[in-house]
């Protein structure tokens, strides 16, 4: 493990306070973090991704974070070859990747340098086309139920309304006759080019729902609705993926007349709990995680002795 680049990973389901024990980290070891989240990569969508503030990074760089605009595509491929940018420039400087975040498949693709070469790119393009003709025809409700059922594990750990995704584990599976979920798994028992460790942070659910219910509330007051308004005035189309995330497709249905404030604001409280059983679906696969439950480690304080002590023992840190 000697020649091998160090990496730290701390991820968990939403609201769960990742962002905070990440900085906390990153000052204790002298650390950089690049963000794992989906959402937090355009700009303009601050407060609906709970995007952080330049006060709480606490002066510790952060990358992957307003780096793209909400109309511009971003992947998992994009993603892994930045992250892999930003690690190697860490590295070289001595100072210690920590990887934040929520995403599973950006971290997993990352930890074990998964290649995305499967697919015939000419019948991926004609694939891509009918499903999308498919989508705007019959609705993300049924391309997600026929997802569940061509790939019921893959669907089961992602949420009905992440188009990009549902779409990608359908056009995987016609594509190539697999199964998105068991190319997954395959790629997990890839040996990773990193000495690393994988924290996830988790709490009783009672708990992160209640956290869930409260970002939300405050959400709404910081301006929810006055951002998502903003995006759709400066032409952001309620169809772009950017915009079908938590938060935003909810707003922009009350902006445009089709449910009350009141339904919009129970949707997206539902939906985020229900987004975060599945990130805890995913972790709970991944076969290196250590769990850091804050139901044991009552505190940052206590969860970074922990994090720290096991950093040592696997020579990330003398």
């Amino acid at each position: 493990m000697d020649n091998k680049k160090p990496l730290i990973i701390i991820t968990g389901p939403t609201a769960v306070g990742k962002t905070a024990l990440s900085v906390d980290l990153a000052l204790k070891l002298g650390g950089e973090i690049i963000s794992a989240d989906s959402m937090q990569v355009y700009r303009g969508m601050d407060i609906g991704t709970a995007k952080i503030k330049e006060e709480e990074k606490k002066g510790v760089p952060h990358y992957l974070i307003d780096i793209i605009n909400p109309d511009e595509e971003f992947n998992v491929t994009i993603f892994k070859d930045l992250a892999k940018k930003h690690i190697n420039d860490i590295c070289s400087r001595g100072k210690i990747p920590i990887i934040a975040g929520g995403t599973g498949f950006y971290i997993q693709s990352v930890l074990y340098d998964i290649e995305f070469t499967d697919f015939d790119e000419e019948k991926r393009s004609e694939v891509r086309m009918l499903l999308e003709d498919t989508l705007e025809e019959k609705g993300i409700d049924f391309m997600y139920e026929r997802l569940k059922e061509a790939d019921p594990k893959y669907a089961e750990i992602i949420h009905k309304n992440n188009i990009r995704r549902v779409l990608h584990g359908l056009e995987y599976n016609i594509v190539t006759g697999n199964k998105l979920s068991e190319h997954n798994e395959e790629q997990r028992e890839r040996t990773s080019p990193y000495n690393f460790l994988y924290f996830v942070l988790n709490d009783d659910r009672a708990k992160v729902y209640g956290r869930i219910n409260s970002r939300v509330d405050e959400m709404l007051r910081e301006g929810l609705a006055d951002e998502v308004r903003g995006l759709l005035d400066a032409g952001y189309s309620r169809d772009l993926p950017s915009m079908q995330g938590l938060g935003y497709k909810e707003m922009a249905d009350y902006l445009s007349g089709e449910c009350s404030y009141a339904e919009a604001v129970e949707l997206i409280k539902r939906d985020t709990r229900h987004f975060a059983k599945k990130q805890l679906t995913w972790f709970k696969r991944e076969r290196v995680t250590v769990e850091l439950n804050r139901e044991n480690l009552e505190t940052n304080e206590k969860m970074l002795e922990h994090i720290l002590f096991s950093a040592k023992l696997r020579g990330l840190v003398s």
